[in-house]
């Protein structure tokens, strides 16, 4: 089977090996002329990224770069990017990375027209509507992750470098007009980085298929998007020059992103507060916290992942697949308990007042309360 497509959902996706080569067309079929290129600072002298502004600049494009980006991106790493947007007269991004790339590249597109401070657009009721949508700036997504899909989203996550708190910001608009997922921009991804950010998508699937909501179509997107990690994901991590492994992994991955319409839950609840706080990996974090919320969360969903088992291929129905996600973490040796990543005891109201105003917590199948949340990191501590 070739693994090359051209999608249209849920946006204008390019998806192959070596279709990097096409982002001049992306940039022309959106009208940039002068993008500027976000990424983080580790991704910046890599070749991947020199190769991609090579690129830019043989096609009259300029090599625009702003790569002063935090692993977990800040308002700071914001504002600094609205100014290297402004003062090159860019007229459009081209978001290039992993999750804090991307989320901050599209929020440097969203931001750099706009009158009102970033907070102003959390995702909380209508607040977007606040934005004025005519100087959003065309976003070209390009992922060289298989983790967040933060390339097939509506919205980022910025940190609140005062308050250590996480904040969606939300607008139709962020969702980026073209992405191109070339998987062997993905081949030189680190070991450790290839387990924590395929696990991200894992537990996007694994949330979305927890929620109480109504979404069937991202019901089974989210079903489809566990298999290809279960499949994909240990080949990747022991082979990086897999490529049909990280092919599939980066469809898992914008899949796992497309699913979460239908919400998250407690895993990401507790994995943004920490984030914010301790500067964890946010998949790896996710992996972590993921065996104490499925127990939690076991009696509302035992019944939905004993079918989910079965398709898997995973004997023993829910205590099985709860099994799997241990064995699967282990395999990647990806820390058994949050004291591991540094998370101390002393944190938890921090961790606990963070994560009940999450709107990650919303999504959840059993309702989040003060009492439940605290029990559930002194758990996973």
């Amino acid at each position: 089977m070739s693994l090359v497509g051209n999608w249209s959902y849920p946006t204008n996706i390019k998806f192959g090996a070596g279709r990097i080569k096409e982002l001049p067309e992306a940039c022309a079929a959106l009208g940039m002329k002068n993008p500027l290129l976000v990424t983080d600072r580790g991704l910046a002298d890599l070749p991947i990224t020199q190769d991609t502004l090579n690129i830019m600049e043989a096609a009259g494009l300029g090599r625009g770069l702003f790569a002063d980006v935090d692993p977990n991106p800040n308002e700071t790493n914001l504002e600094a990017g609205v100014v290297a947007y402004n003062a090159g007269g860019h007229d459009g991004v081209i978001a290039f990375g992993g999750g804090s790339g991307l989320d901050l590249g599209k929020m440097v597109a969203f931001m750099a027209g706009q009158t009102r401070p970033i907070w102003d657009f959390e995702d909380i009721g209508d607040w977007w509507t606040r934005a004025d949508a005519d100087v959003i700036a065309p976003i070209i997504a390009v992922p060289t992750t298989a983790g967040t899909g933060s390339e097939v989203g509506r919205a980022s996550v910025i940190t609140n470098s005062e308050t250590h708190a996480k904040k969606i910001i939300f607008h139709p608009k962020v969702l980026p007009g073209v992405v191109i997922c070339d998987p062997e921009l993905t081949v030189g991804m680190p070991k450790f980085i290839t387990a924590g950010t395929g696990l991200d998508a894992f537990a996007h699937c694994v949330e979305a298929f927890s929620s109480p909501h109504y979404h069937p179509m991202s019901q089974g997107i989210a079903l489809e998007g566990m298999r290809l990690v279960k499949e994909y994901l240990p080949r990747a991590y022991e082979d990086g020059n897999d490529l049909e492994a990280r092919a599939q992994m980066m469809s898992a991955a914008a899949m796992g992103a497309t699913a979460f319409q239908k919400g998250l839950g407690a895993i990401h609840a507790m994995s943004h507060p920490i984030g914010a706080h301790f500067n964890t990996h946010h998949g790896t974090t996710n992996a972590v916290c993921m065996p104490a919320v499925l127990e939690f969360n076991a009696p509302v969903i035992a019944d939905r992942f004993d079918l989910a088992a079965a398709y898997l291929g995973i004997d023993g129905g829910f205590d099985g697949f709860r099994a799997f996600v241990q064995t699967m973490n282990d395999s990647m040796a990806i820390p058994r308990k949050l004291s591991e990543m540094g998370v101390t005891k002393d944190a938890i109201p921090a961790l606990v007042s963070g994560a009940l105003t999450d709107p990650s917590c919303g999504g959840n199948p059993i309702e989040l309360t003060e009492m439940n949340v605290t029990a559930l990191f002194e758990a996973a501590l």
